[in-house]
């Protein structure tokens, strides 16, 4: 069964069929030349100049940053700032693709920081927790 459905990435919005697995096959009538609808592009509207943006958290530059290395949520902190931590022992937990993921000490000390919160979505190479 083919499926319609409207992505955007970046900012620019695309029109796409997809087959769904699994589904029943069903006879597909193939239109080579028919014309997919336009997709209004997203209106952009510029920030006001007395508007501030936040500033991004500062991020303390004496330890070992520990950054995230796949996309996802941070569903749990296990440490709190001070604590003296073991080398391997898990840090937070991290949510990519439906998997719990432990986010590990790379060494012994004492966390020094932590940028995330339970909750956050995280980059891969976001700064997650500083040891020092």
């Amino acid at each position: 069964m083919l499926r319609k459905f409207k992505i955007a990435i970046d900012g620019k919005e695309y029109l796409v069929e997809m087959e769904e697995v699994g589904a029943p096959q069903q006879a597909i009538a193939h239109q080579e030349s028919a014309p997919v609808a336009p997709v209004a592009e997203p209106e952009v509207k510029p920030v006001a100049e007395t508007q501030t943006v936040a500033p991004t958290p500062d991020v303390p530059t004496d330890g070992e940053a520990i950054n995230s290395p796949m996309p996802g949520t941070i569903l749990k902190v296990l440490v709190n700032v001070g604590d003296s931590i073991q080398e391997n022992q898990p840090l937070m937990i991290l949510e990519a693709m439906k998997m719990e993921n432990e986010i590990v000490a790379s060494k012994p000390g004492v966390v020094v920081a932590i940028q995330v919160n339970t909750g956050d979505i995280v980059n891969p190479g976001d700064a997650l927790i500083t040891i020092g």
